[in-house]
């Protein structure tokens, strides 16, 4: 769901500063997640009384709720350094010992996507996480030993989409885990608002409240239709976000009244119209949209069930009545219940 860029093309200082400005510098300016931020105000707090780094963080919740936002906030109100990886970076167990033996005392590791480590470098990090200390490997077969290295005290802060993934022995290692909620539209507005004034848009209350409401309770999605109707109201209009420049530039990018986006509308779609309602299998459903089982089932799927458009059942995902009426589909059966498969 995030913006696409061409590896090749020069990227714009400016551009790069606004994208910056755009993430809450501390947790005083993070909008929503009351409960997390609390936390991990405490947290932090505690461990600038004593002198120490802060305990392990795992963030965990769906994609774009603020998770490597909050990871930031971490280490700049720490006034630590910042060290940035993931987990699908960290491949073997020499990836990440060359990563940890670099760090300087008291530095911030941020780990996105950290379920997607090699297992043997999950097993590594089981020693740094609690003793500040890995064991290298020298040699191989009967002949083979390991040198203990020390490391230099450091936070590592975790962030996941898929906290059920990740083995017992690592979640345990943590200090605190903060579980992400989604936004509701008054925290949306707030978020647009602000991102508004850093980008210099000029956006009615009532245009805020429509991009809240089409922005599925993620501010990342938010920022990004903000801008897309930035760029209609420059090239269409006078610069300022109306009503009217809100609703015709998410047309144009297909984001529909409550935020579904083509793939959305396609599963539905491909749900209702060729598969009856279902029960049909993820990698059925994933075929006839023409996309991976795991985009539709990490991207696409979170949302509907959430608003009760899509239901999973142990015989496959079937669509529920509010699908059919969001597509001007009668219903066969009138009704429908996830407890009457």
């Amino acid at each position: 769901m995030s913006d696409a860029r061409d590896a090749t093309e020069p990227v714009d200082d400016t551009e790069l500063a606004i994208e910056g400005a755009l993430r809450p510098a501390s947790l005083s300016e993070f909008v929503g997640q009351q409960k997390v931020r609390g936390q991990l105000q405490l947290l932090l707090e505690a461990a600038r009384i004593q002198s120490r780094p802060a305990d392990h963080i795992l963030l965990a919740g769906p994609p774009g709720l603020g998770k490597t936002t909050l990871a930031m906030i971490v280490a700049h109100e720490s006034d630590r350094p910042l060290r940035l990886s993931s987990g699908p970076a960290i491949q073997h167990a020499g990836d990440l010992a060359a990563l940890l033996s670099s760090l300087v005392p008291g530095e911030v590791l941020f780990i996105d996507e950290i379920h997607r480590m090699a297992r043997s470098a999950e097993e590594m990090l089981y020693l740094a996480m609690e003793d500040y200390r890995i064991d290298i490997m020298v040699g191989k077969g009967a002949g083979a030993t390991s040198i203990p290295l020390e490391l230099a005290p450091f936070t590592l802060v975790g962030a996941t989409t898929r906290s059920g993934l990740l083995p017992n022995p690592l979640r345990d290692r943590f200090g605190f885990t903060g579980h992400l909620e989604f936004y509701d539209e008054r925290e949306l507005e707030q978020v647009i608002e602000r991102s508004a004034m850093v980008l210099g848009v000029d956006i009615p209350r009532d245009s805020l409240a429509e991009i809240a409401r089409r922005s599925r309770g993620t501010p990342r999605i938010a920022n990004r239709l903000l801008r897309r109707v930035r760029d209609y109201a420059l090239v269409h209009g006078d610069g300022s976000a109306t009503m009217h420049d809100v609703r015709a530039a998410l047309e144009l990018y297909d984001v529909d009244a409550i935020g579904l986006d083509r793939l959305d509308r396609a599963v539905l779609e491909a749900l209702v119209r060729r598969f009856r309602g279902g029960p049909v299998g993820l990698s059925t459903l994933a075929v006839a949209v023409g996309e991976e089982g795991e985009t539709v089932e990490s991207v696409v799927e979170p949302y509907l069930v959430r608003i009760g458009f899509l239901g999973r059942t142990p015989r496959g995902r079937v669509a529920m009545p509010e699908a059919y009426a969001h597509l001007g589909v009668p219903h066969p059966d009138g009704t429908l219940r996830l407890d009457d498969l």
